[in-house]
Parts: C-alpha cells; structure tokens; sequence
C-alpha cells in the first residue's frame, strides 16, 4: 500500500509540474532544454513537453493500482507504454522548437 501511496505521489507532482509547463512557465525544465526556445513558440513548447510530462504521471498512478490487484504484468506494460509515448512527445517537442536535445 506504502508503494500505491508513493506512485501517486510521483504521478501527481508529475501532472502538475505538466499543468504549469502547459500554461507557459518552462522554468522548472533545464535551461539547456529551453535556451533557444522562441518567446512566440513558449507556449506550444510548453503545451507539448507538459503533455509527455502529464501521460507519464498518469502511466505512473494507473500501474500503481494494477500493482495492487496483482496484475503486475499489465502493471508494468502501462508503465512502458506510458513512459516510451510520454518520452517521445518531450523529445519531438524538444527538436521542433529547442533544435535539439542538449
């Protein structure tokens, strides 16, 4: 149970740092990853990297609860899948409008 409680934790702290990156303050992400970030491309960028940043912190809350029920298996497949399709997003956002990764 002391697992599940830690898994919301982080899925929740997660969505909202999501939440507040998807209004426009990129602050909280290196200052490598938004260096030459446009003042005009801050929201879209904002909008796409908060959107990884959110299907990552729900891929964390939904396996934790799998966990529980002993479906581990489908517990972990979530976890990929969650963490692979919320990287990608970060990582196209990252190249459109910050040209790179570093």
């Amino acid at each position: 149970m002391g697992e599940l409680i830690l898994q919301i934790i982080i899925g929740l702290s997660l969505i909202i740092l999501g939440i507040i990156n998807m209004k426009g303050n990129i602050s909280m992400l290196h200052s490598y990853h938004r260096k030459r970030v446009k003042k005009e491309d801050i929201i879209p960028y904002g909008k796409k990297v908060g959107t990884g940043i959110i299907i990552i912190g729900i891929s964390i809350i939904i396996a934790g609860v799998f966990t529980i029920f002993n479906y581990t298996s489908i517990s972990n497949i979530i976890l990929i899948i969650g963490l692979v399709v919320g990287t990608i997003i970060i990582f196209c956002a990252m190249f459109k409008y910050n040209k790179g990764i570093f």
